[in-house]
C-alpha cells in the first residue's frame, strides 16, 4: 500500500517545496509492518518493506495497522485526522532524531497523508 505514496509525492509540487531541504531516512511501522523511506531533497527515492536486519534511519513513526488505517482514510475522524492528534491521544510514537520532522512539519505531515489520496 505505501509503495503508491512515491508517485503522489514525488508529483506534488507544494511538497516538493516543502521538503527541498530534507534528506533523511525514516521507518514507518504499522504494526508488525515496517517500511524503511529514502527521501533525498524531499523526493522519495524508495519505499522498502520489511523485515529488514539492522536497518539504520534517522527517525520512526509507530502506531498500530488500526490507527494507521484509521488515519489513512479520506476523510479521517476527529482524533485521528492530525499527527498530532495521534500523538496526543498517545497512538502514534515517534522516535529518533526529531530535528528533521520538526523543521520539516509540514513536509512531514504531508507525506504521512498522502496514502489518504491513494484509490480505496
Amino acid at each position: 500500500m505505501l509503495a503508491g505514496i512515491k508517485d503522489i509525492v514525488n508529483a506534488d509540487p507544494w511538497l516538493q517545496r516543502k521538503g527541498r531541504w530534507v534528506s533523511t531516512v525514516f521507518m514507518l511501522e504499522s504494526g508488525e509492518t515496517r517500511w524503511r523511506v529514502a527521501v533525498r531533497r524531499g523526493r522519495i527515492e524508495s519505499i522498502d518493506r520489511g523485515p529488514f536486519v539492522m536497518v539504520s534511519s534517522e527517525l520512526a513513526f509507530r502506531a498500530s495497522a488500526e490507527d494507521w488505517a484509521a488515519f489513512w482514510q479520506p476523510r479521517p475522524a476527529p482524533g485521528c485526522n492530525d499527527v498530532f492528534a495521534l500523538l496526543r491521544r498517545k497512538r502514534l510514537r515517534v522516535e529518533g532524531n526529531l530535528q528533521p520532522f520538526m523543521a520539516n512539519l509540514f513536509y512531514f505531515k504531508g507525506v504521512l497523508e498522502a496514502p489518504r489520496r491513494l484509490p480505496q
